[in-house]
Protein backbone atom coordinates (compact mmCIF):
# COMPACT_ATOMS: atom_id res chain seq x y z
CA UNK A 1 0.00 0.00 0.00
CA UNK A 2 1.48 3.34 -1.00
CA UNK A 3 -1.77 5.52 -0.25
CA UNK A 4 -4.88 5.39 0.84
CA UNK A 5 -8.30 7.57 1.53
CA UNK A 6 -10.83 7.24 3.06
CA UNK A 7 -14.69 8.90 3.09
CA UNK A 8 -16.83 8.17 6.06
CA UNK A 9 -20.81 8.66 7.09
CA UNK A 10 -21.19 9.44 3.60
CA UNK A 11 -24.85 9.47 2.34
CA UNK A 12 -25.51 6.95 -0.14
CA UNK A 13 -26.44 3.70 0.40
CA UNK A 14 -23.29 1.07 0.48
CA UNK A 15 -24.70 -1.80 -2.20
CA UNK A 16 -24.96 0.87 -4.92
CA UNK A 17 -21.66 2.15 -3.76
CA UNK A 18 -20.28 -1.52 -4.10
CA UNK A 19 -21.59 -1.51 -7.75
CA UNK A 20 -19.24 1.06 -8.96
CA UNK A 21 -16.61 -0.36 -6.73
CA UNK A 22 -16.95 -3.35 -8.92
CA UNK A 23 -16.19 -1.48 -11.95
CA UNK A 24 -12.86 0.03 -10.87
CA UNK A 25 -11.31 -2.28 -8.17
CA UNK A 26 -7.87 -3.21 -9.59
CA UNK A 27 -7.82 -0.83 -12.52
CA UNK A 28 -5.37 1.37 -12.94
CA UNK A 29 -5.68 4.98 -11.59
CA UNK A 30 -6.00 7.34 -15.16
CA UNK A 31 -8.57 4.27 -16.62
CA UNK A 32 -10.40 4.19 -12.93
CA UNK A 33 -10.86 8.25 -13.03
CA UNK A 34 -12.18 8.36 -16.69
CA UNK A 35 -14.60 5.38 -16.09
CA UNK A 36 -15.65 7.09 -13.00
CA UNK A 37 -16.06 10.42 -15.63
CA UNK A 38 -18.24 9.03 -18.01
CA UNK A 39 -20.43 6.56 -15.14
CA UNK A 40 -23.93 7.96 -14.84
CA UNK A 41 -24.49 6.54 -11.09
CA UNK A 42 -24.50 8.69 -8.03
CA UNK A 43 -22.07 7.44 -5.70
CA UNK A 44 -19.31 8.29 -8.39
CA UNK A 45 -19.00 11.68 -7.04
CA UNK A 46 -17.93 10.56 -3.46
CA UNK A 47 -15.49 7.68 -5.47
CA UNK A 48 -13.46 10.50 -7.85
CA UNK A 49 -13.76 12.53 -4.63
CA UNK A 50 -11.83 9.76 -2.93
CA UNK A 51 -9.58 8.43 -5.26
CA UNK A 52 -8.44 12.26 -6.01
CA UNK A 53 -7.77 12.59 -2.47
CA UNK A 54 -5.61 9.05 -2.50
CA UNK A 55 -3.34 10.23 -5.88
CA UNK A 56 -2.89 13.37 -4.19
CA UNK A 57 -1.51 11.27 -0.41
CA UNK A 58 0.64 9.33 -2.84
CA UNK A 59 2.27 12.02 -4.72
CA UNK A 60 2.99 13.67 -1.53
CA UNK A 61 5.07 10.67 -0.54
CA UNK A 62 6.72 11.36 -4.08
CA UNK A 63 4.84 9.14 -6.46
CA UNK A 64 3.41 9.81 -10.12
CA UNK A 65 -0.50 8.91 -10.64
CA UNK A 66 0.36 7.32 -13.82
CA UNK A 67 2.48 4.35 -11.52
CA UNK A 68 -0.52 3.42 -9.53
CA UNK A 69 -3.38 1.37 -9.54
CA UNK A 70 -6.52 0.64 -7.38
CA UNK A 71 -5.12 -2.48 -5.53
CA UNK A 72 -8.26 -2.54 -2.50
CA UNK A 73 -11.43 -0.98 -2.30
CA UNK A 74 -13.83 -1.32 -0.40
CA UNK A 75 -17.31 -0.45 0.92
CA UNK A 76 -19.15 -1.01 4.38
CA UNK A 77 -22.15 -0.07 6.04
CA UNK A 78 -22.03 3.22 8.53
CA UNK A 79 -24.99 4.23 11.01
CA UNK A 80 -28.45 4.39 9.71
CA UNK A 81 -30.60 7.59 9.64
CA UNK A 82 -34.46 5.92 11.69
CA UNK A 83 -37.06 8.18 10.11
CA UNK A 84 -40.92 7.28 10.23
CA UNK A 85 -43.49 7.79 8.13
CA UNK A 86 -47.26 7.68 8.34
CA UNK A 87 -49.34 3.91 7.41
CA UNK A 88 -52.52 2.75 7.04
CA UNK A 89 -54.59 2.61 10.33
CA UNK A 90 -52.88 5.06 12.17
CA UNK A 91 -49.09 3.47 12.33
CA UNK A 92 -45.84 4.07 11.49
CA UNK A 93 -43.67 2.46 9.50
CA UNK A 94 -39.89 2.66 9.66
CA UNK A 95 -37.26 4.22 6.97
CA UNK A 96 -33.53 3.39 7.29
CA UNK A 97 -31.27 6.04 5.32
CA UNK A 98 -28.19 4.03 5.08
CA UNK A 99 -24.98 5.54 5.04
CA UNK A 100 -21.70 4.07 3.86
CA UNK A 101 -17.35 4.01 4.84
CA UNK A 102 -15.44 4.23 1.76
CA UNK A 103 -11.86 3.00 1.79
CA UNK A 104 -9.60 2.86 -1.29
CA UNK A 105 -6.03 2.26 -1.15
CA UNK A 106 -3.46 2.91 -4.32
CA UNK A 107 -0.07 0.29 -5.13
CA UNK A 108 2.57 0.61 -7.44
CA UNK A 109 1.87 -1.37 -10.54
CA UNK A 110 4.00 -4.05 -11.05
CA UNK A 111 3.63 -3.99 -14.74
CA UNK A 112 5.29 -0.71 -15.21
Amino acid sequence: MIAKAEGKFLRVSPSKVRIVLDLIRGKDVLEAQSILLHLNKRPKEFLSKILKSAIANAKVKGVSADKLYISKAICNPGPMWKRFKAAAFGRASSILKRTAHIKIELDLNSER
